[in-house]
């Protein structure tokens, strides 16, 4: 799993695997970033997800000998995931479509992040490479998708990056508070482009 953008260029590289290992390696990323998602990390036993992946527990423990290893490489590649959205929503045609699309990955990616910040700090503590990484690229990529947007004139001037990144605290938050509900994302985060749109683009 590649790191592209400047963003993610402190994210240490994988050593090279032989085909079949990776293909199994990353069955079990994806595997546990879904159980992680749907339960939360701490519900989510080992066993499930060799279970996914369609592998043996014996093959997840030559990649992840401790669990914490697999929660850490989940969240490895969840940030190395946004890295490479953001360099593709960077050329995108629309300003404020590439916008809207970079706080829905900012979502999915706090939901996921939320479930495994307890077990990755009690060891890693927040000063430590993979979360340093993970909020300068959330930083810096909601800053340049907000001034493209600006400069297109589809953006209110006086919105801020920052007041952007604390909007999508606050739609996980509110998700948080009723799960379930269908359709809500997508209703709160239309509102929020609505408030973050000029007034030419919002008539």
């Amino acid at each position: 799993m590649s790191t592209t953008g400047p963003s993610a260029g402190t994210v240490a590289p994988q050593r090279r695997m032989r085909a079949d290992a990776q293909r199994n390696y990353d069955l079990l990323v994806a595997s546990a970033a879904e159980a992680i998602a749907e339960r939360g990390a701490d519900d989510v036993s080992l066993e499930e997800i060799a279970r996914r992946a369609g592998v043996g527990i014996g093959t997840l423990y030559r990649h992840f000998p401790t669990r914490h290893s697999l929660l850490e490489a989940v969240f490895r590649d969840q940030v190395e995931a946004m890295a490479r959205q953001a360099e593709e929503l960077r050329g995108a045609p629309s300003p404020a479509s590439a916008l809207e699309e970079w706080l829905r990955a900012m979502m999915v990616f706090g939901r996921t992040k939320r479930t495994l910040n307890a077990a990755i700090l009690a060891t890693l503590g927040r000063d430590s490479e993979i979360y340093s990484t993970c909020g300068q690229l959330l930083r810096d990529e909601t800053a340049t998708l907000v001034g493209r947007a600006q400069e297109a004139g589809v953006v209110r001037r006086d919105v801020l990056p920052l007041d952007v990144m604390r909007l999508v605290h606050g739609l996980i938050m509110a998700e948080n508070a009723a799960p379930g509900e269908e359709g809500q994302s997508d209703r709160m985060l239309a509102l929020v482009m609505a408030g973050l749109l000029s007034n030419d683009q919002a008539g």
